[in-house]
This record gives C-alpha cells, sequence and structure tokens, in this order.
C-alpha cells in the first residue's frame, strides 16, 4: 500500500433524520425522478430504523445522470464531465442492492485515509475492513443531503460502480465526485461546481479517498 500521511480529515456532520431526508428528496423531486409518490417516500423514512443512516433510491429508479444536475455549490449546478456520457451504465459491481426502490446506507464514510490510493490498492483494504465501496449514486445521495461532505481536496470516489465491457471485462475508469476547477471542457462558468467524472483504475490521487460503507438494507 502507498505510504499516506497522517489522517487530518475534517469531522463531517451527521447525516439528517431519514424524515428529514425523505422532505429533502422530495424537495428536490427525486419521487418524481424514480416515479415514487411523495408519500411512498415518507413512509419508507418512517418505517424504517436509521439513525445516521442514508436514504437512497435504487439507481434502476434514479440514475445517476438524472441525480448529478441537483447537486449545488455556490449555487452551481452538478454535471457530469462529457466524456462519460455512458455514466448511467455504471453498474454496482461486487455490491448486493436490496431489490427494492428505497433502501438504506449505513456507516457511511468519505475513506480520507486513503488518499493517494488507487482504487485498486483500495478495494481489497476495504474488504479486508468488512466494508464494501459505495455506488456513484450514493455518493450523490450522500451530497445531496449534506453538502459539506464535498469539499475541496477532499473529494472521494465510489468504485462499487463499475462498467462492464462487452468483452466481460471492467472499463479501467472508475467514477468519482470532486469539485470542478472550471478549467478545460468543463468551461469557466463551471468552476466550483461539484462535478461527476472518473479516473483510472489504477492511479493514485492525493485529493480522493474512497467512500464506503458498511451495509445497505431495506
Amino acid at each position: 500500500m502507498p505510504d499516506t500521511t497522517p489522517d487530518t480529515s475534517t469531522v463531517l456532520p451527521a447525516l439528517p433524520a431519514l424524515s428529514a431526508q425523505a422532505e429533502r428528496l422530495i424537495e428536490l423531486g427525486v419521487h418524481e425522478i424514480a416515479g415514487l409518490s411523495a408519500d411512498e417516500i415518507r413512509t419508507f423514512a418512517a418505517e424504517t430504523d436509521g439513525e445516521g443512516t442514508l436514504l437512497a433510491v435504487h439507481p434502476d429508479r434514479a440514475p445517476a445522470s438524472a441525480l448529478a444536475p441537483l447537486l449545488r455549490r455556490d449555487d452551481k449546478p452538478g454535471f457530469v464531465v462529457v466524456d462519460m456520457p455512458d455514466v448511467d451504465e455504471f453498474a454496482p459491481s461486487a455490491v448486493e442492492l436490496p431489490d427494492a426502490p428505497l433502501y438504506v446506507v449505513t456507516g457511511v464514510d468519505r475513506g480520507d485515509d486513503m488518499a493517494n490510493w488507487s482504487p485498486d490498492e483500495a478495494l481489497p483494504a476495504l474488504t479486508a475492513e468488512d466494508r464494501t465501496p459505495l455506488l456513484l449514486t450514493e455518493g450523490i445521495h450522500w451530497v445531496l443531503q449534506e453538502r459539506a461532505v464535498l469539499e475541496r481536496n477532499r473529494c472521494f470516489m465510489t468504485i462499487g460502480s463499475r462498467l462492464r465491457k462487452a468483452d466481460g471485462s471492467l472499463d479501467a475508469r472508475t467514477p468519482a465526485i470532486w469539485i470542478s476547477n472550471g478549467t478545460g471542457r468543463d468551461g469557466r462558468e463551471r468552476r466550483n461546481a461539484p462535478k461527476v467524472g472518473w479516473c483510472w483504475w489504477n492511479n493514485r490521487h492525493t485529493w480522493l479517498g474512497f467512500a464506503s460503507t458498511t451495509g445497505r438494507g431495506a
């Protein structure tokens, strides 16, 4: 594993109660994207035991391409990089999701201690800790509920989502959520906007951790 500097990660705010998270999704119109009623989301939140857990919509119901523009930072909407038009084809890889439109994600962690690791190095380390990486959509849900999760030099990868190619092998791109610098094809107007992009499977980045969870349940 790579050498790591002492962990200087910030203490992230606790997630709101599930009832508040439900209202946030309704306010953003996520229930309409998912083909659910507002009452269905409210009822799920009310009937689910989940202090400190993240409320998520199954990616089959609310794909990343529909969720990313709902992100906000400095009043700028989130976006998906132009060279990731296939973002919704990045599906759960070695991750079991509940067979339900709504579910909860427990023990979410940004993985700051794995900054400057490659995905290839981080995945077995997470597995050894009985954790699984977040999906891209779960990472977006997290930032939708708590904007402070995304901060400069403390962003994260979501390597639970992978793209399987026609020959059965996995695409070397791995999704991540970070903050645009407004350079290149992002455009200057998108500086400081939340950004869904990708990094190579074997590359390291000092500013990207690996978001993960202790489990999922319906």
